[in-house]
């Protein structure tokens, strides 16, 4: 997390050197970023508590059972529709991504899960209906439709292996 925290940190001085010389605009752009943080700071805080707590009171048998690289084809399942049901953004879904990781979770579940997550995204079908029409909604889920529990079965045969610690 250095690495990425360091280039990030670089990337934010810039753009605020360059916009103190573009007319002064930095401090509008950190009034923007402030409002941003105190928005999302509380859902991000719960997301890190869930992911945490999963982490000490979920019994590792039980993930290991449920959602582990020995779960087969059902623990990609689970989690491809877990992902699908996930509420909210990448500040929920990655924080319990990694808490269900280190909490005993397969890889390939993981995967699943996120991949669920990305695509099917369960939640947002009423906006995409109501934006892009049923006909094309129906038609991007149902090809996208195999794709999280295909994508977790290729993680875990590749990748179930790796240690991610």
């Amino acid at each position: 997390m250095l690495v990425p925290t360091i280039i990030m940190g670089l990337l934010a001085l810039a753009l605020v050197v360059y916009g103190q010389k573009q007319g002064g605009v930095s401090s509008r752009g950190l009034s923007i970023a402030l409002r941003m943080t105190m928005e999302i700071l509380p859902l991000l805080l719960f997301a890190f508590i869930v992911a945490g707590m999963i982490q000490v009171l979920l019994p590792k048998d039980l993930v290991a059972r449920w959602v582990g690289t020995e779960s087969g084809v059902r623990g990609l399942l689970i989690g491809t529709v877990a992902g699908a049901l996930a509420p909210g953004g990448p500040y929920v879904s990655l924080p319990i991504a990694a808490g269900l990781l280190k909490a005993g979770a397969g890889v390939g579940t993981m995967v699943a899960f996120l991949t669920g997550w990305s695509l099917w995204a369960l939640n947002r079908i009423p906006m995409d209906v109501g934006i892009l029409g049923w006909k094309l909604t129906l038609i991007r889920f149902v090809c996208t439709f195999f794709f999280p529990p295909v994508a977790g079965l290729l993680a875990h045969a590749l990748f179930s292996k790796v240690s991610l610690s």
